[in-house]
C-alpha cells in the first residue's frame, strides 16, 4: 500500500489474520520496499477506517477509506478466477475498472503499478458508459451510478466482470461485492448466485470472512 498507510495500520497488519503471528494464515501478495501489500483477509480483520469527530459514513468519504477499498480491489484479483475466454493471450492485462466519478484519486493505480496476477499486468481504466466498456475484468461501480443501477448491471451480464460497489443494497440489486462498514471497519456481502451466473469462480478465503446474499435480499 502507499506511504499513506499509517503506522499504526501497518503494524496491526503485520500481525498477521485474526490475532495470529504473521505468516501463519493465508499467504498475502508479495510486498514492495515501498510499502508492500496485505493479504485480503487481513484487511477485513484489521481495517479500521477512522472517520474521525463528528463526521459519518454518510458524508465526505475520508482518503483513508477509498485507499484500502483500492487495496480490496487489487486482492480481488486474486482471490476470483475467471474463464479462459477472458484472457486471449497469456500475458493479457487484468483491467480494473471505474465507472462514473472516480473516488479513488491516484490511490488504485499507485495500488496496482507494477503488479502482475498469474501473468497477467493489471492495468486502471476509467469508463463514463457502460457503453465505453470494452475489456474489463473488475468494475467499481460509482455511487454516483446508483440511480441507474439496475440498467448498468444489465448490460454488464453475461460478460465475467466482477462488479463491485458500496450503495446500499448493492449485492440485493444484483452486483457481485458490496463493500459496507460495519463498526468503522470494511467488511464486504457477496452475491455468489450472480458471480457464479456469470462464471466466475470466487475463492473460499473470501467467501469466508465475507456475508452471502441473494439478489433482493440484503
Amino acid at each position: 500500500m502507499s506511504a499513506a498507510a499509517t503506522p499504526a495500520v501497518r503494524q496491526r497488519a503485520n500481525r498477521g489474520y485474526a490475532g495470529q503471528p504473521a505468516g501463519t494464515g493465508p499467504a498475502a501478495p508479495r510486498r514492495r520496499s515501498s510499502g508492500g501489500r496485505w493479504a485480503l483477509l487481513v484487511l477485513l480483520a484489521v481495517c479500521v477506517i477512522g472517520f474521525g469527530p463528528g463526521r459519518t459514513p454518510a458524508q465526505e468519504p475520508p482518503a483513508k477509506e477509498y485507499q484500502l477499498k483500492a487495496v480490496f480491489l487489487f486482492n480481488f484479483a486474486q482471490f476470483v478466477d475467471w474463464p479462459a475466454s477472458a484472457f486471449p493471450a497469456p500475458d493479457t492485462p487484468l483491467v480494473i475498472g471505474i465507472l462514473g466519478r472516480d473516488p479513488f484519486g491516484t490511490y488504485l493505480d499507485e495500488t496496482v503499478r507494477g503488479e502482475t496476477v498469474k501473468g497477467h499486468p493489471l492495468a486502471v481504466q476509467r469508463f463514463r458508459r457502460v457503453e465505453d466498456i470494452t475489456t474489463c475484468h473488475i468494475l467499481f461501480i460509482s455511487g454516483a451510478e446508483e440511480g441507474r443501477l439496475e440498467q448498468v448491471l444489465a448490460g454488464l451480464k453475461g460478460r465475467s466482470i466482477l462488479t463491485v460497489g458500496d450503495v446500499e443494497g448493492f449485492a440485493a440489486r444484483g452486483g457481485m461485492i458490496r463493500f459496507f462498514t460495519d463498526q468503522n471497519r470494511i467488511r464486504l456481502r457477496i452475491n455468489l448466485e450472480v458471480a457464479k451466473a456469470d462464471d466466475l469462480t470466487v475463492s473460499s478465503k473470501l467467501l469466508r470472512p465475507a456475508e452471502i446474499v441473494s439478489t433482493g435480499k440484503e
